[in-house]
């Protein structure tokens, strides 16, 4: 069984956004920054090359397999900022709905701007998804 590709380090996550050329995304990422922070009052890791994660929660496979990732997290990719909801959407229909200009897959809210979405349901959003993760995983 090959080990995950994605795992947490020391990276400097200020000097990563840093490096994100488009001004808006990077003005942006280091808004996520803080709302994530305080959100989940943990502090910002990167995973991988090019994700910022707060927290982490132990997985369980029923093959028994286990292994660590992230409550939440970012990443300002080029199309778009990628932000990580890991428990996915289920339940929180009403809040997506009232969220603004947005796209989302299994677990990932991809947004152009923060501009264009209502940053306090997305605070309610990240927060409901934390605390869903932290009561799940413990």
């Amino acid at each position: 069984m090959s080990d995950l590709k994605t795992t947490a380090h020391d990276g400097d996550v200020k000097a990563f956004i840093e490096q994100v050329e488009n001004d808006r995304r990077r003005q942006d990422a280091y808004r996520l920054l803080a709302i994530m922070e305080e959100i989940t009052g943990e502090p910002a890791r990167m995973w991988g090359d090019s994700i910022v994660g707060f927290g982490t929660y132990t997985y369980r496979y029923a093959s028994g397999r286990t292994g660590d990732w992230m409550l939440t997290g970012f990443s300002p990719r080029k199309a778009s900022m990628s932000v990580y909801i890991m428990s996915g959407f289920d339940g929180y229909e009403a809040l997506i709905a009232k969220l603004g200009k947005h796209k989302k897959g299994k677990s990932c809210l991809y947004i152009n701007r923060l501009e264009q979405v209502d940053e306090s349901v997305l605070r309610e959003l990240i927060a409901a998804s934390v605390a869903h993760m932290r009561k799940q995983y413990g």
